[in-house]
Protein backbone atom coordinates (compact mmCIF):
# COMPACT_ATOMS: atom_id res chain seq x y z
CA UNK A 1 0.00 0.00 0.00
CA UNK A 2 2.83 2.37 0.89
CA UNK A 3 4.50 1.78 -2.47
CA UNK A 4 1.26 2.17 -4.40
CA UNK A 5 0.42 5.46 -2.72
CA UNK A 6 3.97 6.75 -3.10
CA UNK A 7 3.99 5.92 -6.82
CA UNK A 8 0.85 8.01 -7.24
CA UNK A 9 2.09 10.80 -5.00
CA UNK A 10 -0.99 10.36 -2.79
CA UNK A 11 -0.78 11.79 0.71
CA UNK A 12 -3.51 10.35 2.90
CA UNK A 13 -5.84 12.76 4.65
CA UNK A 14 -6.36 12.27 8.38
CA UNK A 15 -9.62 14.25 8.30
CA UNK A 16 -11.12 11.61 6.00
CA UNK A 17 -10.24 8.82 8.43
CA UNK A 18 -8.05 7.12 5.82
CA UNK A 19 -6.64 4.10 7.66
CA UNK A 20 -6.72 1.17 5.25
CA UNK A 21 -7.16 -2.38 6.51
CA UNK A 22 -4.59 -4.55 4.72
CA UNK A 23 -4.34 -7.73 6.80
CA UNK A 24 -5.62 -10.60 4.63
CA UNK A 25 -6.74 -12.72 7.58
CA UNK A 26 -8.84 -9.90 9.03
CA UNK A 27 -10.34 -9.10 5.63
CA UNK A 28 -11.39 -12.73 5.17
CA UNK A 29 -12.78 -12.76 8.69
CA UNK A 30 -14.99 -9.75 7.88
CA UNK A 31 -16.28 -11.33 4.68
CA UNK A 32 -17.00 -14.59 6.49
CA UNK A 33 -19.00 -12.69 9.14
CA UNK A 34 -21.10 -11.12 6.36
CA UNK A 35 -22.23 -14.60 5.19
CA UNK A 36 -22.36 -13.54 1.56
CA UNK A 37 -23.87 -15.37 -1.38
CA UNK A 38 -23.99 -14.63 -5.10
CA UNK A 39 -27.49 -13.20 -4.69
CA UNK A 40 -26.36 -10.56 -2.20
CA UNK A 41 -26.10 -6.85 -2.87
CA UNK A 42 -23.40 -5.20 -0.80
CA UNK A 43 -22.88 -1.55 0.07
CA UNK A 44 -19.27 -0.66 0.84
CA UNK A 45 -18.45 2.81 2.16
CA UNK A 46 -14.84 3.94 1.95
CA UNK A 47 -13.29 1.20 -0.25
CA UNK A 48 -9.92 2.98 -0.20
CA UNK A 49 -7.48 0.90 -2.27
CA UNK A 50 -9.96 -1.94 -2.70
CA UNK A 51 -8.66 -5.00 -0.77
CA UNK A 52 -12.06 -5.63 0.83
CA UNK A 53 -13.82 -4.72 -2.41
CA UNK A 54 -11.96 -7.50 -4.20
CA UNK A 55 -13.16 -10.11 -1.70
CA UNK A 56 -16.70 -8.76 -1.80
CA UNK A 57 -16.77 -9.12 -5.60
CA UNK A 58 -15.63 -12.71 -5.26
CA UNK A 59 -18.41 -13.59 -2.84
CA UNK A 60 -21.41 -11.33 -3.63
CA UNK A 61 -23.53 -10.62 -6.68
CA UNK A 62 -23.10 -6.86 -6.72
CA UNK A 63 -21.11 -4.24 -4.84
CA UNK A 64 -21.91 -0.53 -4.66
CA UNK A 65 -18.79 1.21 -3.34
CA UNK A 66 -18.91 4.89 -2.34
CA UNK A 67 -15.56 6.69 -2.21
CA UNK A 68 -15.10 10.37 -1.40
CA UNK A 69 -11.45 10.77 -2.44
CA UNK A 70 -11.23 11.38 -6.21
CA UNK A 71 -7.62 10.13 -6.25
CA UNK A 72 -8.69 6.77 -4.88
CA UNK A 73 -11.64 6.61 -7.27
CA UNK A 74 -9.19 6.85 -10.16
CA UNK A 75 -6.99 4.16 -8.64
CA UNK A 76 -9.98 1.85 -8.10
CA UNK A 77 -11.06 2.36 -11.69
CA UNK A 78 -7.68 1.16 -12.90
CA UNK A 79 -7.52 -1.72 -10.44
CA UNK A 80 -10.86 -3.27 -11.33
CA UNK A 81 -10.92 -2.36 -15.00
CA UNK A 82 -13.86 -3.91 -16.84
CA UNK A 83 -15.48 -5.06 -13.61
CA UNK A 84 -16.61 -1.58 -12.68
CA UNK A 85 -19.12 0.94 -13.96
CA UNK A 86 -18.41 4.46 -12.72
CA UNK A 87 -21.53 6.33 -11.69
CA UNK A 88 -21.68 10.13 -11.59
CA UNK A 89 -22.04 11.63 -8.12
CA UNK A 90 -25.62 11.48 -6.94
CA UNK A 91 -26.58 8.59 -9.23
CA UNK A 92 -26.02 4.91 -8.77
CA UNK A 93 -27.52 1.91 -10.48
CA UNK A 94 -28.48 -0.81 -8.05
CA UNK A 95 -29.82 -3.36 -10.52
CA UNK A 96 -27.92 -6.67 -10.65
CA UNK A 97 -26.11 -7.26 -13.94
CA UNK A 98 -27.59 -9.77 -16.38
CA UNK A 99 -26.24 -13.26 -16.05
CA UNK A 100 -25.45 -12.87 -12.35
CA UNK A 101 -21.77 -11.98 -12.84
CA UNK A 102 -20.11 -9.91 -10.13
CA UNK A 103 -20.35 -6.17 -10.71
CA UNK A 104 -18.84 -3.16 -9.04
CA UNK A 105 -20.71 0.14 -9.16
CA UNK A 106 -18.29 2.83 -8.03
CA UNK A 107 -19.77 6.09 -6.81
CA UNK A 108 -17.61 9.17 -6.27
CA UNK A 109 -19.44 10.97 -3.47
CA UNK A 110 -19.49 11.88 0.19
CA UNK A 111 -21.31 8.83 1.56
CA UNK A 112 -23.10 10.62 4.40
CA UNK A 113 -24.31 13.40 2.13
CA UNK A 114 -25.40 10.84 -0.46
CA UNK A 115 -27.40 8.84 2.09
CA UNK A 116 -29.13 11.98 3.35
CA UNK A 117 -29.74 13.44 -0.08
CA UNK A 118 -31.04 10.32 -1.76
CA UNK A 119 -32.88 8.11 0.73
CA UNK A 120 -33.44 4.73 -0.83
CA UNK A 121 -34.57 1.27 0.12
CA UNK A 122 -31.57 -0.74 1.37
CA UNK A 123 -33.85 -3.49 2.64
CA UNK A 124 -32.26 -6.24 0.52
CA UNK A 125 -28.70 -4.98 0.94
CA UNK A 126 -25.88 -5.72 3.36
CA UNK A 127 -23.42 -3.06 4.53
CA UNK A 128 -19.89 -4.49 4.66
CA UNK A 129 -17.26 -1.81 5.16
CA UNK A 130 -14.22 -0.44 6.91
CA UNK A 131 -15.98 2.80 7.79
CA UNK A 132 -14.05 6.07 8.04
CA UNK A 133 -13.66 6.76 11.76
CA UNK A 134 -14.72 10.39 11.47
CA UNK A 135 -18.22 9.66 10.13
CA UNK A 136 -18.91 6.06 11.16
CA UNK A 137 -21.56 6.85 13.78
CA UNK A 138 -23.68 9.27 11.70
CA UNK A 139 -23.50 6.91 8.71
CA UNK A 140 -24.82 4.01 10.78
CA UNK A 141 -27.61 6.14 12.28
CA UNK A 142 -28.58 7.39 8.82
CA UNK A 143 -28.71 3.86 7.41
CA UNK A 144 -30.54 2.28 10.34
CA UNK A 145 -33.84 3.95 9.53
CA UNK A 146 -36.70 1.50 9.88
CA UNK A 147 -38.01 -0.60 7.03
CA UNK A 148 -35.45 0.59 4.47
CA UNK A 149 -32.41 -0.32 6.57
CA UNK A 150 -29.89 -2.95 5.35
CA UNK A 151 -30.63 -6.49 6.47
CA UNK A 152 -27.13 -6.89 7.91
CA UNK A 153 -24.29 -4.60 8.94
CA UNK A 154 -20.69 -5.80 9.21
CA UNK A 155 -18.58 -2.74 9.91
CA UNK A 156 -15.07 -2.02 11.12
CA UNK A 157 -15.09 0.89 13.54
CA UNK A 158 -13.15 2.61 16.25
CA UNK A 159 -13.23 0.36 19.32
CA UNK A 160 -15.10 2.85 21.51
CA UNK A 161 -17.86 3.15 18.88
CA UNK A 162 -18.12 -0.64 18.66
CA UNK A 163 -18.47 -0.83 22.43
CA UNK A 164 -21.38 1.63 22.32
CA UNK A 165 -23.12 -0.39 19.63
CA UNK A 166 -22.83 -3.62 21.62
CA UNK A 167 -23.63 -2.14 25.06
CA UNK A 168 -26.49 -3.09 27.38
CA UNK A 169 -28.39 -1.07 29.96
CA UNK A 170 -26.14 -0.29 32.90
CA UNK A 171 -22.92 -0.46 30.88
CA UNK A 172 -20.65 2.56 30.86
CA UNK A 173 -20.85 2.76 27.04
CA UNK A 174 -24.66 2.52 26.92
CA UNK A 175 -26.25 5.63 25.46
CA UNK A 176 -27.87 7.39 22.53
CA UNK A 177 -25.96 5.57 19.78
CA UNK A 178 -26.67 2.20 21.42
CA UNK A 179 -30.41 2.78 21.42
CA UNK A 180 -30.72 4.42 18.00
CA UNK A 181 -29.03 1.42 16.38
CA UNK A 182 -30.39 -1.38 18.55
CA UNK A 183 -33.97 -0.22 17.99
CA UNK A 184 -33.67 -1.79 14.54
CA UNK A 185 -30.75 -4.18 14.96
CA UNK A 186 -29.70 -7.07 17.15
CA UNK A 187 -25.97 -7.01 18.00
CA UNK A 188 -24.61 -10.49 17.24
CA UNK A 189 -20.84 -10.52 17.59
CA UNK A 190 -17.74 -8.37 17.48
CA UNK A 191 -14.00 -8.91 17.32
CA UNK A 192 -11.01 -6.64 17.80
CA UNK A 193 -8.64 -5.79 14.97
CA UNK A 194 -5.10 -4.72 15.99
CA UNK A 195 -3.86 -1.32 14.86
CA UNK A 196 -0.96 -3.04 13.09
CA UNK A 197 -3.46 -4.41 10.54
CA UNK A 198 -4.01 -0.91 9.13
CA UNK A 199 -1.97 1.49 7.04
CA UNK A 200 -1.20 4.00 8.25
CA UNK A 201 -1.36 2.59 11.75
CA UNK A 202 -4.12 4.44 13.65
CA UNK A 203 -3.74 5.84 17.15
CA UNK A 204 -6.88 4.01 18.29
CA UNK A 205 -7.97 0.39 18.52
CA UNK A 206 -10.55 -1.00 16.11
CA UNK A 207 -13.24 -3.66 16.07
CA UNK A 208 -15.59 -5.26 13.60
CA UNK A 209 -19.25 -5.50 14.65
CA UNK A 210 -22.00 -7.69 13.25
CA UNK A 211 -25.55 -6.35 13.48
CA UNK A 212 -28.63 -8.11 12.11
CA UNK A 213 -31.89 -6.27 11.37
CA UNK A 214 -34.69 -7.30 13.71
CA UNK A 215 -37.21 -9.70 12.21
CA UNK A 216 -40.03 -7.67 13.77
CA UNK A 217 -39.65 -3.94 14.56
CA UNK A 218 -40.00 -2.92 18.20
CA UNK A 219 -41.93 0.19 17.15
CA UNK A 220 -43.92 1.23 14.08
CA UNK A 221 -42.35 3.92 11.92
CA UNK A 222 -44.72 6.64 13.13
CA UNK A 223 -43.46 6.22 16.71
CA UNK A 224 -39.75 6.25 15.90
CA UNK A 225 -39.51 10.04 16.07
CA UNK A 226 -40.89 10.00 19.62
CA UNK A 227 -38.38 7.30 20.58
CA UNK A 228 -35.47 9.38 19.26
CA UNK A 229 -36.77 12.48 21.06
CA UNK A 230 -37.02 10.62 24.37
CA UNK A 231 -33.59 9.02 24.08
CA UNK A 232 -31.79 12.25 23.20
CA UNK A 233 -33.51 14.17 25.98
CA UNK A 234 -32.98 11.41 28.56
CA UNK A 235 -29.23 11.25 27.89
CA UNK A 236 -28.73 15.01 27.55
CA UNK A 237 -27.60 15.06 31.19
CA UNK A 238 -26.75 11.55 32.32
CA UNK A 239 -26.59 12.36 36.03
CA UNK A 240 -30.09 13.82 36.13
CA UNK A 241 -33.28 11.87 36.65
CA UNK A 242 -35.12 11.07 33.43
CA UNK A 243 -38.46 12.32 34.72
CA UNK A 244 -37.12 15.83 35.26
CA UNK A 245 -35.42 15.92 31.86
CA UNK A 246 -38.48 14.73 29.96
CA UNK A 247 -40.55 17.53 31.48
CA UNK A 248 -38.90 19.78 28.90
CA UNK A 249 -41.09 18.07 26.27
CA UNK A 250 -44.08 16.53 28.09
CA UNK A 251 -46.34 17.62 30.99
CA UNK A 252 -45.16 16.43 34.40
CA UNK A 253 -48.52 14.88 35.28
CA UNK A 254 -48.60 12.80 32.12
CA UNK A 255 -45.04 11.62 32.63
CA UNK A 256 -45.73 10.58 36.21
CA UNK A 257 -48.70 8.52 35.02
CA UNK A 258 -46.64 6.82 32.34
CA UNK A 259 -43.77 6.06 34.72
CA UNK A 260 -46.23 4.56 37.17
CA UNK A 261 -47.84 2.49 34.42
CA UNK A 262 -44.45 1.08 33.38
CA UNK A 263 -43.39 0.62 37.02
CA UNK A 264 -40.42 2.97 36.59
CA UNK A 265 -39.11 4.70 39.73
CA UNK A 266 -39.42 8.52 39.56
CA UNK A 267 -35.70 8.83 40.30
CA UNK A 268 -34.69 6.53 37.42
CA UNK A 269 -31.75 7.59 35.26
CA UNK A 270 -31.55 6.89 31.54
CA UNK A 271 -28.64 4.42 31.64
CA UNK A 272 -30.73 2.02 33.77
CA UNK A 273 -33.60 1.70 31.28
CA UNK A 274 -33.27 -1.08 28.72
CA UNK A 275 -34.23 -0.85 25.05
CA UNK A 276 -37.64 -2.43 25.54
CA UNK A 277 -38.52 0.03 28.33
CA UNK A 278 -37.56 2.98 26.12
CA UNK A 279 -39.69 1.51 23.34
CA UNK A 280 -42.67 1.12 25.68
CA UNK A 281 -42.23 4.69 26.89
CA UNK A 282 -42.20 5.94 23.29
CA UNK A 283 -45.24 3.87 22.39
CA UNK A 284 -47.33 5.37 25.21
CA UNK A 285 -46.16 8.96 24.78
CA UNK A 286 -46.71 8.79 21.01
CA UNK A 287 -50.27 7.49 21.27
CA UNK A 288 -51.72 8.96 24.49
CA UNK A 289 -52.90 12.56 24.44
Amino acid sequence: MRELLAARGIQLTKSLGQNFLHDANQLRRIVKAAELSKTDKVLEIGPGLGPLTELLLQNAGEVLAIEKDARLVELLCERFGSEFRLQPAGRASAEPPKGGTPSLNLLHADALEFLKREPRDWNEWKLVANLPYSVASPILVELAQGARAPKKIVATLQLEVAQRLMAKAGDEDYGILTLLIQLGYEPREWFKIPASCFFPKPDVDSSCVVLVRRAAPLLPENQRETFVKIVKRAFSQRRKMMLKLLREDWPAEKLEQVFEKLKLPPQQRAEKLNLEQFASLAQILATEK
